[in-house]
């Protein structure tokens, strides 16, 4: 146990994983959830997500992973609010590469004028002077769309230049697009929508993890069929524990590299997703869940 900022931390099971210079716990948070309905708006109780955000660092959570567009604006001013000055082992994801239209949608926002833009809007709002990594969102809700992001991945590889930006990821991609921006600049993360139901991506875990590269699933939790649901929930009962902690644990197992982030705007939901972190599951269990995908 040690003290952090002025807030009491434990270590967090699960263990880290380097990308590049930056130490981050394998088990993250994602602040998505900390806006208000359809990540739009405030939250319903601002004291609530403070809360959620102080009592991920004192479980030891040292990733945290937001966006501007979230509210927009929204959870960025929340975590400024709730975290700042930020603990020296803390460190911030973000992404760029869509906005927010007044009917609450997600259209992309990606010209080069507009990726400086989100930058800043970034820095400013979380109060930071350099942000560690930036990931470049490309694709729609939960499938890449083909085509070159050289001239997207420049305008931001320029801003790490500058300084303003410590490494570049990339969210919603396929393996091209990850090979064409490896080209332009280092790429030390990939967020991809996957899951033990939702594996269109193993070949893609593996090649990164062999680069030494962080593979972040995104809806870790969403998508699953009643039959995949009622199979997670067999195991966990023989296991005494939640679907959703097994869920995550299994993600844990199949690669050193996954990096997680789930979301929740419950303390309660918090802890038992930290707990996904500490729980061993059997080889016959990781074995049995693996079977899912494709059910």
């Amino acid at each position: 146990m040690r003290i952090v900022a002025g807030m009491t931390t434990h270590a967090l099971p699960g263990g880290t994983y380097r990308v590049a210079d930056l130490e981050l716990t394998r088990l993250g948070y994602g602040a998505m959830q900390l806006a208000g309905p359809g990540v739009f708006g405030p939250p319903k109780d601002r004291d609530a997500a403070i809360d959620v955000l102080r009592t991920a660092v004192e479980l030891g959570i040292r990733h945290i992973d937001t966006a501007d567009f979230y509210g927009p604006h929204v959870t960025n001013e929340l975590i400024r609010e709730a975290l700042a000055p930020y603990p020296d082992d803390l460190h911030i994801v973000t992404k760029v590469g869509a906005r927010r239209d007044e009917a609450g949608g997600w259209p992309h926002a990606r010209t080069p004028s507009e990726l400086r833009a989100q930058v800043h809007d970034n820095l400013r709002r979380l109060g930071l002077d350099v942000l560690d990594v930036v990931n470049l969102r490309v694709g729609g809700f939960d499938s890449p769309e083909p085509g070159s992001i050289a001239e997207q991945f420049a305008a931001l590889a320029e801003l790490r230049e500058q300084g303003l930006i410590r490494h570049l990821g990339l969210s919603t991609v396929d393996a091209a697009q990850v090979a064409e921006a490896q080209a332009i600049a280092p790429v030390v993360c990939v967020q991809n929508y996957y899951n033990v139901a939702h594996r269109d991506d193993d070949e893609l875990v593996d090649s990164l993890a062999a680069q030494g590269i962080a593979f972040v699933p995104y809806f870790p939790l969403g998508g699953f069929t009643p039959l995949q649901s009622a199979t997670l929930r067999e195991v966990a009962e023989r296991l005494g524990a939640t679907p959703n902690a097994v869920a995550l644990a299994w993600l844990l197992r199949r690669s050193p590299n996954i990096l997680l982030i789930p979301g929740t705007s419950s303390v309660a939901h918090l802890r038992e997703n930290v707990a996904a972190a500490a729980l061993e599951l059997p080889t016959s269990a990781v074995e049995e869940l693996a079977g899912l995908s494709g059910r």
